[in-house]
């Protein structure tokens, strides 16, 4: 079984995030020499705050990270509640109501702006190296200070 099966699985099923689920792009790999974010920056720059982005259909979305690893996500009429983590290097956003949710490798593009990319379905997968190749999924900017993304995603 290859390592992109949970992750055509959980598509199928319907069980992908909506960051990893809403991306118009076909799979997209990161730049060559990407630095991903550590397990300690995740937590310092996420943690309540909220998130403002978009996908690369241009669908936005806005996503609160409360301090006490609460989530909530809104995005045009859907919207969910949750949890989310830091997980053997990978940010996780777990609902509740809903089958949804992911694990993503962050790249900080520059001083506001943070690349999120697909590589888990669940924290568990995450803890214990059941990954995929990392595929970009959104682009967004913490909300208490300009962005400085550009319009389209550096991949």
């Amino acid at each position: 079984m290859t390592r992109a099966f949970p992750f055509c699985l959980a598509l199928m099923l319907g069980w992908v995030s909506p960051l990893a689920f809403a991306a118009a792009d076909p799979v997209q790999p990161p730049p060559a020499a990407t630095v991903w974010m550590a397990e300690s920056e995740l937590s310092g720059t996420f943690g309540g705050k909220t998130i403002q982005g978009h996908y690369a259909s241009g669908a936005q979305f806005t996503e609160i990270y409360r301090a006490d690893g609460g989530i909530e996500y809104r995005e045009r009429s859907r919207q969910y509640a949750g949890h989310w983590s830091v997980q053997a290097g990978t940010f996780c956003t777990i609902y509740q109501s809903d089958p949804t949710g992911g694990c993503y490798r962050v790249r900080q593009v520059s001083e506001n702006c943070y690349e999120f990319y697909y590589v888990a379905r669940t924290e568990f997968d995450a803890a214990n190296d059941v990954t995929i190749r990392p595929s970009w999924t959104a682009r967004a900017a913490v909300a208490d200070r300009p962005a400085t993304c550009d319009e389209r995603p550096a991949v």
